[in-house]
């Protein structure tokens, strides 16, 4: 069976995109990776802040953004208010600065729900995946490409990465909701 790796890269491509999508999720401690998703207009080409700037982490609650071109500043200012981000930059002319106030228990909670909304659209994808692998190999069969045991074989292999994928989803919403809790 060499159909193995390519379903096997694609429930690991989906355990990657919920780990990006999480690492978006703000909780409550300045994090970088809450601008991954914003893009500023730069000379009319959307560009993540990252090319733009150099963001860093001043303390645990604020994040420092310092772009190259000082023309670009009043772009990132309104990328940053029209995003879902929530917080209100404060732009010295020079550097634009996040400060991100503590979570509200009611704002963890909402979060947490969402964390597990990502986590069971991760666990439907790879469902999804191996249906699609399922249907491949009982195509086969039925073209004479492999034999039932064959199939069989596939579709118990099939099941184990498929429960081992569901695990690590597991794995990455349980950690990001402790994250959100102990705050």
């Amino acid at each position: 069976m060499s159909d193995y790796p390519e379903f096997e890269n694609k429930m690991k491509r989906t355990c990657e995109a919920l780990s990006t999508q999480l690492a978006t999720i703000r909780a409550g401690r300045a994090n970088a990776a809450v601008l991954d998703q914003i893009q500023v207009d730069y000379y009319g080409v959307p560009t993540p802040i990252q090319q733009l700037a150099t963001v860093a982490t001043p303390d645990p609650r604020s994040l420092l953004i310092q772009p190259w071109d000082a023309s670009v500043l009043k772009g990132i200012e309104r990328a940053i208010l029209a995003s879902e981000l929530g917080i209100n930059p404060q732009n010295d002319g020079r550097s634009i600065r996040l400060v991100f106030p503590p979570l509200t228990e009611e704002r963890r909670k909402e979060l947490a729900r969402q964390t597990r909304k990502y986590g069971e659209e991760s666990k439907v994808a790879i469902r999804n995946i191996r249906r699609d692998a399922i249907e491949k190999f009982k195509k086969q069969q039925k073209a004479s490409e492999i034999t039932e045991d064959d199939y069989k074989i596939a579709e118990k292999d099939m099941q184990k990465l498929t429960d081992d994928y569901i695990k690590e989803i597991d794995r990455i919403t349980e950690k990001k909701e402790k994250e959100l809790t102990e705050i």
